[in-house]
């Protein structure tokens, strides 16, 4: 898209009056646009990533110069003004065909590298580990290498919307979690956060991958399209506290790290067993995320309860809460699965509308189905 057209797609109020060009030509100057510390990193690395076949975006060129200068553009509406939040990854686009990929920085002695790179050698529709398309090293630093994967999206943006939704996202978690206990890998930090999405399907137009909600230029909101009737694909990420467990070594470790604090065992000192710590956060997220906060979602208390045990002995294995779950999933109505996520903090009011148009929704869906049949 031209410059031209992609300025008249932006707002009004996209376009500064001449008090605004001077107060943003000088905040410019001032270094308020600039570069943060950790992004440095990336524009040293800008050409080194270029001849692997990577480009970042022209923000991290050692040669950039801010698009706004010398328009009369509001920077919030340039895409070279948005600042990379996570310092250890950075997107990029991959020159062969152009995909958008994640390149995230890691040590090449980790464990992170070791296992990713034999849980991409699998080709399994039960691996849900993130892909990994290459390793290479980073000519800077001996001790650092790329870890190039396909750009994901966080789980739970945009929002789940139907009781269908979470439990097709609990289908692919924990086939995703016995299949890595089954390759003796404990993951050892599931949370919100380690689960992401490949969204393409909901965004066919894209969207920027440092704002989310945006378009890759910026000149407008992005709306997702319904995940319903969609493959989406979910995955487990961050692997940097991952052990891979050779066969007929008992599964124990130390340590008290992990976005999940509320693990009881978990130490420095005293070994646990890292598949029951996986188990536990997976229970804890099922609980924190969609039972605690949901209407309807009772259906989970017998899978998760078992989970959050505070005795590990006591707690299921992976197998087992997949086997609990092919219990009770068939138990599932269609007509649940299709009905609306209700907060339970929703005012009644609200509660009431929205489950009226959902109940309607409903009808016209078995009116349909009626008249085809």
């Amino acid at each position: 898209m031209s410059v031209q057209e992609t300025h008249n797609r932006l707002p009004r109020y996209a376009f500064l009056d001449s008090h605004g060009v001077e107060r943003v030509a000088r905040l410019t100057r001032q270094g308020v646009y600039g570069h943060s510390p950790s992004e440095f990193l990336w524009q040293e690395r800008y050409r080194c990533l270029k001849d692997y076949g990577y480009v970042l975006r022209r923000r991290y060129d050692p040669q950039w110069q801010p698009s706004w200068i010398g328009t009369n553009l509001d920077p919030d509406y340039c895409e070279d003004s948005i600042v990379l939040r996570n310092w250890q990854v950075i997107d990029a686009r991959r020159t062969e065909d152009n995909e958008l990929v994640a390149i995230k920085e890691i040590r090449r002695d980790s464990q992170e590298q070791y296992i990713v790179q034999f849980l991409s050698t699998i080709k399994n529709s039960a691996n849900h580990a993130v892909p990994v398309y290459a390793i290479l090293p980073d000519p800077l630093d001996p001790h650092l290498a790329f870890m190039v994967m396909p750009f994901l999206r966080p789980c739970n943006d945009p929002d789940f919307t139907t009781i269908g939704e979470v439990v097709e996202f609990i289908d692919q978690i924990i086939e995703g979690l016995v299949f890595l206990h089954r390759h003796r890998i404990a993951h050892r930090d599931i949370a919100f956060a380690n689960i992401m999405m490949d969204a393409k399907p909901l965004y066919p137009d894209g969207y920027h991958p440092a704002s989310l909600d945006r378009s890759e230029d910026l000149s407008y909101e992005v709306t997702p399209l319904p995940r319903a009737g969609r493959s989406i694909r979910y995955y487990y990420v961050d692997f940097g506290l991952s052990i891979r467990f050779p066969e007929g070594m008992p599964p124990y470790a130390v340590g008290d790290v992990g976005r999940d604090t509320e693990v009881p065992e978990l130490s420095t000192e005293t070994p646990y067993d890292a598949f029951k710590v996986d188990i536990y956060a997976m229970g804890n997220l099922l609980r924190k995320k969609f039972e605690q906060p949901y209407n309807s979602m009772e259906f989970l208390l017998r899978l998760f309860e078992p989970m959050t045990r505070r005795n590990p002995e006591l707690r299921p294995t992976a197998d087992e809460v997949r086997v609990e779950w092919q219990y009770t999933r068939p138990e599932l109505s269609e007509s649940l699965l299709r009905w609306r996520l209700g907060p339970k903090s929703e005012p009644a009011i609200g509660r009431m509308f929205n489950d009226s148009v959902a109940a309607a929704r409903e009808g016209v869906f078995r009116l349909k189905k009626l008249v085809g049949t």
